[in-house]
């Protein structure tokens, strides 16, 4: 029974520490300068404006990840992007899932309120996010977002509100 008990404390103590890091990282990762992997962090404090006409979009076609930031509530994120017809956009997926709901809060965020910067490299663009929903982008997104990520993705999860795709528009 000693043994047991010894073994039982050692993993309760290792599941503590592990959550505690956990947490760390959640809070240290607001104070950043931009996220760290998949956890949301803080405000962009670096790079470069973007000065001049709307950017020839099509060097993201083969970049995997971008990060954003909404401007309220000021909190980065990492995510993938799209580029179709010349105009970029990034999906959100699990958002009829209590892990979604519960991990991915920035997409009703958006909604409200959807002022973002992209940051491509050292390069920060002003956005608007606008969530997308016609069914002939719809169709070309989800087929981009297989082509690209292999995701397996298909316009009944967009039209089900599982997956959710944002059109990133030119902002002033």
């Amino acid at each position: 029974m000693g043994m047991l008990r010894i073994l039982l404390r050692t993993v309760v103590g290792v599941i503590v520490i592990m959550a505690l890091g956990i947490g760390a990282l959640v809070v240290l990762a607001r104070f950043s300068d931009g996220p760290i992997a998949i956890v949301a962090g803080g405000p962009f404090r670096s790079g470069e404006p973007h000065q001049g006409p709307e950017p020839d979009w099509s060097f993201v076609r083969d970049v995997d990840t971008v990060e954003f930031q909404l401007l309220d509530p000021p909190r980065s994120r990492t995510t993938w992007i799209l580029l179709h017809e010349g105009r970029i956009y990034i999906p959100s997926g699990y958002m009829t899932t209590s892990w979604g709901r519960l991990w991915k809060q920035w997409p009703p965020e958006a909604e409200r309120d959807g002022r973002a910067l992209l940051r491509v490299g050292d390069t920060v663009y002003p956005r608007q996010l606008v969530r997308v929903g016609d069914s002939a982008r719809v169709a070309a997104l989800v087929a981009e977002i297989n082509r690209k990520y292999g995701a397996g993705a298909t316009p009944a999860a967009v039209e089900s509100g599982y997956l959710w795709l944002f059109e990133l528009q030119s902002r002033p």
